[in-house]
């Protein structure tokens, strides 16, 4: 597979990576079984990078991905792990993020320990805390790396501002924030800033928590998922207009010859060669869909189709639920 850079902490990784919040119960019950099958195809098609977090089922994305290492110590050498922290446990309510530099250092202890890692290759902060100022952050973070726990960091769901501010302390390796045909928001800021300051953008939810696929997900299947329950765009009526908004999309990659998912990866590193997007899934014939996506080029041309059947401003809803747009920098 080919690569994307992070220039930052001197590596290359897989194009795609594997978004592991798919490894817990946000999307439904998932299995040992099943987690282990995804990294096995993985290794078979080439896809090094793993996006994990503390968050993620309480710890169990990171502890699957661990036992996964402990049973192939071989496959320590292949993937590439990030993960994040600075989301607390709730249990002092006023108080949902906690950016304390004690605080971080022993949810990356944690972590390191579920992984069974002396290291990862890059940790961002989950959420911004605002008691904490991002300088002071960013020095924070900086320690970690002169400790040797990871090799470089970043940040989830930050505004432009903030990045340049973090990045005059020192170097951000990576922003992720939610990037798909459903989702384009970074770019009126992000990407450009990224680009310019050699950050790699991750693109979470590239497929657009499944809007984006052949089969997206009904209503019963929805409000049977915590996560999407309470979404807008999972919500009657706006789900039916969505779904019915993505035929053209999907009729168009099936004419390429690609799944609906697929094309929506293509699409997303269509858009720059910073970009790495990072799809999640448990099931190994849709995650060779995407690998499939990752590896078409799209021509000038079918750009041109892929946005002009779903142009921007398409979606019906927004992104999060009220309570769930508690962290994200919304600003450009």
């Amino acid at each position: 597979m080919k690569k994307r850079n992070f220039p930052h902490i001197g590596i290359e990784v897989s194009r795609m990576g594997i978004g592991a919040m798919s490894f817990s119960n946000f999307y439904g019950t998932v299995s040992r079984d099943e987690v282990f099958a995804i990294l096995d195809a993985a290794r078979d098609l080439g896809v090094t990078h793993i996006d994990t977090a503390n968050i993620y089922g309480k710890g169990g994305s990171e502890t699957h991905i661990g036992a996964y290492l402990a049973e192939n110590p071989e496959a320590k050498a292949f993937f590439d792990i990030a993960s994040k922290g600075g989301i607390t446990d709730h249990s002092d309510p006023s108080r949902r993020f906690n950016n304390d530099a004690t605080y971080l250092e022993g949810q990356l202890d944690a972590t390191l320990g579920r992984l069974g890692v002396e290291q990862i290759d890059l940790y961002y902060i989950h959420r911004r805390d605002p008691h904490v100022p991002i300088e002071e952050l960013t020095h924070t973070l900086a320690g970690f790396v002169a400790s040797g726990k990871i090799a470089g960091f970043g940040y989830s769901e930050i505004s432009p501002t903030s990045l340049r501010a973090a990045h005059a302390v020192h170097p951000v390796a990576a922003v992720q924030s939610e990037y798909s045909l459903s989702t384009r928001t970074p770019e009126l800021g992000m990407i450009q800033t990224c680009a310019n300051l050699e950050t790699t953008f991750v693109a979470f939810s590239p497929v657009g928590r499944s809007l984006l696929t052949d089969k997206p997900h009904g209503l019963q299947t929805a409000q049977a998922t915590p996560f999407l329950a309470n979404n807008p765009r999972f919500m009657e009526p706006n789900l039916s207009l969505n779904i019915a908004a993505t035929a053209p999309f999907r009729a168009l990659a099936a004419h390429i010859g690609l799944t609906a998912a697929g094309l929506a990866i293509a699409w997303c590193l269509a858009k720059g060669d910073h970009i790495l997007p990072i799809p999640g899934t448990r099931n190994v014939e849709h995650f060779k869909g995407l690998v499939a996506g990752s590896h078409y080029g799209l021509s000038a041309e079918e750009l041109i189709a892929v946005e002009a059947a779903l142009p921007m401003g398409w979606v019906n809803g927004d992104r999060y639920s009220m309570a769930q747009w508690a962290g994200p920098e919304r600003y450009a």
